[in-house]
């Protein structure tokens, strides 16, 4: 499934670009020649975003897939340059759940033109070669410049849990994510959904958790070989106090 997703990414970004949609994406990764002179912030650091810029580049074909979406899209903003030729630059902010990922990039979710003139994108990025501890989400972002004359009206952005839009350019919109990170879970009880109320000490709530969880009891097995970086597994004792968290 991941070569497949791959496949159609770079498929659709070179047929994008072929056909004079998208000029180039920009995200994390080594300098490219069709970006020189191009730079964005760097993201990814728990906390913020980092000090130095860098410069960005697809990864090639023939690299192993190991991009998956990420957790969640938090903000689409469209600016247009002032200088002819004007340019319309699509940034994105969002979430990982854990650290470890890198080089987020935007690409197109399918090949040729929308019929709702909406320019679909999925926020994506290298998942983490081991699982990682949950210790809150990481932010991450990535850009993209249209091509002058693009026929977009909008602006589609996916992420793994949810999805922001644009129904104009320019403009900017942002999402409110009131999901628990699972950043102090360890040592409190793990309640199921509708069970407990809001803001009760010592628990932590299955309906504030990210919707893809698994949960690892004492006596149940693990079934579920197919590794998926954005799933929240918790580890329970007995009595459901979680003893440890971690994404695959």
């Amino acid at each position: 499934m991941l070569k497949t997703f791959r496949r159609l990414a770079a498929l659709a970004v070179s047929a994008a670009m072929k056909g004079g949609l998208i000029a180039v994406a920009l995200a994390q990764g080594a300098s490219s020649p069709s970006t020189a002179g191009i730079r964005v912030p760097q993201y990814g650091a728990a906390g913020g975003t980092g000090a130095q810029p860098m410069e960005v580049a697809q990864p090639p074909e023939t690299a192993p897939s190991t991009e998956f979406p990420v957790l969640y899209v938090t903000g689409v903003e469209v600016l247009q340059t002032a200088l002819e030729p004007k340019l319309d630059i699509v940034r994105v902010t969002g979430l990982t759940g854990s650290a470890g990922w890198s080089g987020p990039q935007l690409v197109p979710t399918f090949v040729g033109k929308p019929s709702d003139d909406i320019l679909d994108l999925e926020l994506i990025a290298t998942v983490p070669e081991e699982s990682q501890k949950a210790e809150g989400f990481v932010p991450v972002g990535a850009m993209l410049v249209l091509e002058p004359g693009h026929p977009f009206k909008g602006v589609r952005v996916h992420a793994s849990e949810n999805a922001i839009q644009l129904k104009q350019i320019p403009g900017s919109s942002q999402a409110t994510i009131n999901v628990n990170g699972c950043a102090d879970c360890i040592g409190k009880k793990f309640i199921e959904r509708g069970q407990a109320q809001q803001g009760q000490q010592g628990i932590i709530r299955e309906e504030d958790l990210p919707k893809q969880l698994r949960r690892i009891t004492p006596s149940g097995g693990i079934t579920d070989s197919i590794q998926n970086p954005n799933r929240l597994s918790l580890i329970l004792s007995d009595d459901n106090t979680i003893v440890g968290a971690f994404w695959e």
